[in-house]
């Protein structure tokens, strides 16, 4: 190789074998709404909106379709409850009996569950689009993948909520109050077309615990205040608290939703492309031009 095409090689820009591709799809640019990444790729609010939308009813479906039997459902729950138990961390029962002396507090929690599980995950969406476009890729596949893994988890593994566990063994005395049904909330899960569309058994993971834990990561690094940072933290903490107290999960799922999650962000790592930076492919033609110089230097 000689000097002349050592040199023409470092000096070709990172991005000139993507040229064409980039005159190619200039008219994607003109699309309103959209968002450039620092890799040339295009993001459009109203095409993430349209994928987001028709995710979600793809996953409600398949997870409303595969309920699963009540005789398992409640066997998988007693398996549960002993496993917690030989853990020492069976204590749902009494701390929801603690709280039910605090109405006020009992209606929030069923606000809390029943509204900001898609509030607040919504809202840290559209700030990842809009504040931090290239890392929204990365962490959008994190929670459409989370939220896949989920689904397997409902269909090959019902589990009966505490809420369920007297009205389907009232022998058992076990204690729990369906707080959805008896206090005021937007909904619950025993009126009218709800208790016909929602599969009553997808409680292993939790997905609203594995949502919030996903808003905390996201939003508690790029806080600046202290506060807020501290207050970031703590939203998994309090879904934690709120999905016990209302009867509707035990704290086993919340580890389960946890443990999904970070199986959704290693694999979102490994499949997400969108959002590098171009530096690396620079780097990358760099590192060639070095390794052609020196090449050339040891045989003249």
């Amino acid at each position: 190789m000689s000097r002349a095409e050592i040199n023409d090689a470092a000096s070709i820009p990172a991005d000139a074998e993507e040229a064409p591709t980039r005159a190619a799809d200039k008219w994607w640019r003109r699309l309103p709404g959209g968002r450039t990444l620092s890799d040339g790729r295009h993001l459009y609010w109203w095409a993430e909106v349209v994928a987001i939308v028709i995710f979600y009813l793809v996953y409600s479906a398949i997870r409303n379709a595969n309920e699963g039997g009540e005789a398992d459902a409640f066997n998988n729950a007693r398996q549960i409850i002993d496993w917690q138990r030989s853990l020492g961390i069976y204590h749902e029962e009494s701390l929801q009996d603690w709280a039910l002396h605090f109405k006020p507090l009992i209606v929030m929690m069923n606000y809390f569950y029943g509204s900001l599980h898609f509030v607040v995950t919504m809202g840290v969406g559209v700030y990842l689009f809009r504040r931090s476009s290239d890392d929204y890729p990365l962490w959008r596949n994190t929670l459409a993948i989370t939220t896949a893994l989920a689904l397997v988890g409902f269909i090959t593994y019902p589990l009966m909520p505490p809420r369920l566990l007297d009205a389907y063994d009232p022998g058992g005395n076990w204690g729990f109050v369906d707080t959805l049904a008896r206090y005021p909330t937007f909904w619950s899960f025993n009126s009218g077309a709800v208790s016909k569309v929602s599969n009553q058994f997808a409680a292993m993971p939790s997905v609203h615990c594995a949502w919030a834990l996903w808003c905390a990561v996201v939003m508690a690094p790029r806080m600046r205040p202290l506060w807020a940072k501290v207050l970031w933290s703590l939203y998994p903490v309090l879904t934690v608290v709120v999905i016990v107290l209302t009867g509707n999960h035990y704290v086993l799922d919340a580890v389960g939703g946890f443990i999904v999650l970070g199986l959704g962000y290693l694999l979102a790592r490994v499949f997400t492309r969108a959002g590098r930076s171009r530096r690396a492919a620079g780097q990358a033609n760099a590192d060639a031009a070095a390794a052609a110089a020196a090449a050339a230097a040891a045989h003249p």
